[in-house]
């Protein structure tokens, strides 16, 4: 165990992202008036992702209406939904000739479907593009949202998200408005409504939890017959933010590879850097390769 202190451990060292792709997805980005997680969520992958012209997309616009500890969305009064998002962001899929697409959202708690249908929008344009693009959802849980989740796997999406993000005990810290039972049965759900799609969930270390906490999480998340796992290390947007507890190391993350493995996640990338959309293409074939 490493203990937190002011400067990270060198494995959490990346280098600069300043590349020709990276300028062309940002040039992207802005040409269509979109937002990726990538920028908004501070991600230490960004410069490697966009590198590979690659990115999460962010929809639904970049103001959350919840107030999770640990996340750097902008918080507030979200505006309307842009009807015309699902088009633009196709369009982007498609300049950036993009076989694996990542979509994710603020949480819309303001909204009678949460989004779900401006999900299903984003799906059926993409899917209208080519039938060979793979589409990955990253949702939030549709909190008292009737038929939400019906609404986005309707849209048929490959891969559906939605992660745990930490263990039971933390939430009330760390995500307040959430219920991790309430998440667990979300993706439970998601199998049961639609069983040829890939479900998928993450978790943060670093927070406070402990070993068999993290254990348990798994067990709950296997249980709730997920398929593909993601475990990386949480790093503090900012001082207002929840503070890291410690920096877990990467023979820890390797540890805990093993054991997802071992417990029957056919995919899992457990590392200091992993995040729900790094590397997601990939994550992907190596689950569809089992």
């Amino acid at each position: 165990m490493v203990e937190i202190n002011d400067r990270k451990p060198d494995w959490l060292k990346v280098q600069s992202f300043f590349s020709q792709e990276y300028n062309d997805v940002r040039r992207l980005m802005r040409g269509y008036a979109l937002s990726s997680v990538c920028q908004e969520a501070a991600c230490p992958n960004i410069g490697e992702c966009w590198k590979k012209r690659s990115a999460a997309f962010l929809i639904l616009g970049d103001v959350c209406t919840r107030k999770c500890s640990f996340c750097n969305i902008k918080k507030g009064a979200p505006l309307p939904v842009n009807p015309d998002e699902p088009k633009k962001l196709a369009e982007t899929v498609k300049a950036m000739n993009l076989k694996h697409v990542v979509i994710t959202s603020v949480t819309r708690d303001d909204l009678d479907d949460g989004g779900a249908n401006h999900f299903a929008a984003c799906i059926n344009e993409i899917h209208n593009l080519a039938l060979n693009i793979t589409v990955e959802v990253l949702t939030p849980d549709f909190k008292n949202k009737q038929n939400a989740l019906q609404i986005v796997l309707n849209a048929k999406p490959q891969v559906f998200n939605h992660n745990i993000e930490t263990v039971q005990r933390l939430y009330p810290e760390v995500r307040k408005a959430a219920d991790y039972l309430l998440s667990l049965k979300l993706l439970k759900n998601a199998k049961k409504i639609s069983p040829d799609v890939y479900t998928k969930s993450g978790i943060m270390l670093g927070l406070g939890e402990n070993k068999k906490e993290v254990i348990q999480t798994l067990d709950d998340l296997r249980a709730a017959n997920v398929d593909i796992l993601t475990i990386g290390q949480y790093l503090r947007p900012s001082i207002k933010h929840k503070k890291v507890e410690r920096y877990v190391t990467p023979q820890e993350f390797d540890e805990y590879k093993k054991i997802a493995k071992e417990k029957g996640f056919k995919a899992v990338s457990s590392s200091p850097l992993t995040r729900s959309s790094h590397n997601a293409a990939e994550l992907l074939a190596a689950f569809c390769e089992k």
